[in-house]
């Protein structure tokens, strides 16, 4: 009986894993998709056409003091000069962390 019980112990376990993977391979996709729909005319491959040297890349976002996905909804909340508004209406805050995170992800 306690192998039974083990055996299934574990395959509950992985199967739960495998659902948390595929529901956060899902975001992911998500967030990519808003991303191209919202950011990439101006952050294509994470640069910046408006301002070059305000890239989406880890080290310039580091530099800004943006280390995580609060960060970078705040920006897109109230840019700066040259930068869209994506107020919540725009974008909403579930949206938003989506691209955040798939901004975090996704540029080096």
């Amino acid at each position: 009986m306690k192998t039974i019980s083990g055996t299934l112990t574990v395959f509950a376990v992985t199967a739960l894993a495998g659902l948390a993977f595929a529901a956060g391979g899902k975001d992911s996709k998500k967030g990519e998709d808003l991303f191209r729909q919202h950011c990439m005319a101006c952050h294509a491959d994470g640069g910046n056409i408006i301002n070059p040297a305000k890239t989406i890349g880890k080290e310039t976002l580091k530099a800004s003091g943006i280390s995580d996905w609060k960060g970078i909804v705040k920006v897109m909340r109230n840019p700066g000069p040259g930068m869209t508004k994506f107020d919540v209406k725009a974008v909403p805050d579930k949206d938003a962390k989506l691209i955040a995170e798939y901004i975090l992800k996704t540029f080096k």
